[in-house]
């Protein structure tokens, strides 16, 4: 999806060869930015696309416009997955699969996260993104809610509250155990139960303190 100004005319659609080099152009700069985060350059881009600069340009006349097409692209996929989750007949299966796909999502979009929250529009592309969100998962928690699987007291901004806070681990825990994640999320899920039996298993082996130790030595103050 391309994002369309209040009052602008849609986008003409692209000839198939000029959508081909678009979705190339795009694919290269989600993996070229993630390897180098801001300082890529739209040459580099061009190159692993293996299309010519001006082709890249033509599509993307500046880096914000090429990051703000990235960003779509990746909330069109978030909103099918929570949708997807919405629809599964399992409103609590379904509360698990959109953490866990989420989540999996952001681990490997580490680098493209951070070139898309970095730059002047961040905070602008995080509002649009929840507008479109927000809904599908309030009909999410909602429909867990009322088969009685989900606490009733759980909310929308709790979930994307979760999901920062998961998001964090991720962050300080990449270079000592990159799916540690997943053993904090089913920790948390049991948290979200209306009701259980008994603990659910851990996916992952806890961190020892040396571990430990290398993860918060990741965190760096906020930027302002």
């Amino acid at each position: 999806m391309t994002f369309v100004p209040d009052g602008a005319a849609p986008p003409r659609p692209l000839r198939a060869d000029a959508e081909r080099n678009r979705l190339r152009i795009l694919a290269a700069a989600a993996e070229a930015f993630a390897a180098g985060g801001l300082g890529v350059t739209m040459d580099e881009i061009a190159r692993q696309a293996g299309v010519g600069v001006g082709t890249v340009y033509r599509r993307f006349p500046d880096k914000e416009l090429l990051i703000d097409a990235l960003f779509e692209q990746r909330i069109d996929d978030l909103v099918a997955l929570a949708e997807a989750a919405r629809a599964h007949e399992d409103a609590w299966a379904g509360v698990a699969v959109f953490f866990e796909s989420f989540l999996a999502i952001q681990a490997h979009d580490r680098g493209l996260k951070e070139v898309v929250l970095g730059t002047a529009h961040g905070q602008d592309r995080v509002r649009r993104a929840r507008a479109r969100i927000a809904p599908v998962v309030a009909a999410l928690i909602e429909r867990a809610q009322a088969q009685g699987a989900l606490r009733d007291d759980v909310t929308g901004p709790d979930v994307a509250l979760i999901q920062f806070m998961l998001g964090a681990v991720i962050d300080y825990t990449r270079d000592v155990e990159p799916d540690l994640w997943r053993r904090m999320l089913a920790i948390v899920l049991d948290g979200l139960r209306a009701r259980r039996d008994a603990a659910s298993p851990l996916p992952r082996a806890s961190l020892d303190d040396e571990q430990l130790d290398r993860a918060m030595a990741a965190w760096r103050p906020l930027s302002r």
